[in-house]
């Protein structure tokens, strides 16, 4: 038996799982991103269909809806949706309307709304100040 028979040696060994741990870590950094990276196009896509509703809402009754859920109430939207952020449907932050002269005693109602996150997206953007 020659000694290159006898297998492997120690610095092979560290060597192949050194380049093992490398390779997995950039997957997991890339993994992390890309899972990041959903939740904000859920983010937007969520907030796009909210605003759509209220919208359509204010376009069918003269007036912006009192909260999410006359929203939903009122099947503009099916539910309030999760917040991909922060996980709830509580958290959403919504931006009420200028009060109407014309009407003094009504409350003005919902006129936007934005993620209640203080995160910051990947492009550096704060969630909350999204349009």
């Amino acid at each position: 038996m020659h000694h290159r028979d006898r297998g492997w040696t120690l610095i092979e060994l560290i060597v192949v799982i050194a380049l093992i741990m490398i390779l997995a870590s950039l997957a997991m950094n890339q993994y992390r991103t890309s899972v990041r990276a959903a939740e904000e196009a859920a983010l937007r896509s969520n907030l796009f269909r909210m605003r759509d509703a209220i919208d359509q809402y204010y376009a069918d009754k003269g007036e912006y809806p009192a909260s999410l859920q006359t929203l939903a109430s009122d099947g503009y939207i099916r539910a309030i949706p999760i917040d991909s952020v922060t996980k709830s449907s509580a958290t959403w932050t919504t931006i009420a309307a200028e009060a109407d002269p014309s009407r003094p005693t009504t409350s003005p109602g919902i006129y936007d709304v934005k993620s209640g996150s203080d995160g910051t997206a990947l492009d550096g953007s704060r969630y909350s100040d999204w349009d």
